[in-house]
């Protein structure tokens, strides 16, 4: 039980890093060798490349909240459903993106996260990807 316990704090506190701008944190979630998967491209990407491309998102969204999250731990990992929230900076335009996240967990670190988007809802906020 101990083990979940750990996996549910480190699995809020790498959110709330997002949700905060603090993409240090977040890249520390991650064992280097980290895989990041995306469903809408089926990519797999480092975590490095995963903290550039959240810089940009903070950068161009502000008051980020990842909303109405369901987060379930198990053995060895995670799974969250949440909406990212938001506000564009460029124009002010509400920006809502839901999600589901796996990860796997291995001593207090991500090894592998499987990010499920609605393709129709990822078109939409990438639209102004580069406002």
């Amino acid at each position: 039980m101990a083990e979940q316990d750990d996996i549910r704090a480190m699995a809020t506190r790498f959110f709330d890093a997002i949700e905060a701008g603090d993409i240090e944190t977040m890249k520390n979630s991650f064992t280097p060798d980290a895989e990041i998967w995306h469903n809408t491209d089926e990519l797999i990407v480092t975590r490095d490349q995963t903290a550039t491309t959240l810089s940009g998102m903070v950068t161009r969204i502000k008051d980020r909240e990842y909303a109405d999250r369901q987060l379930t731990v198990f053995p060895g990992g995670f799974v969250q459903q949440h909406v990212l929230k938001g506000v564009r900076t460029h124009d002010e335009g509400a920006v809502r993106l839901p999600c589901a996240i796996v990860c796997k967990v291995e001593g207090g670190k991500i090894t592998r996260l499987d990010e499920y988007f609605d393709s129709a809802h990822v078109a939409e906020f990438r639209k102004f990807a580069n406002a």
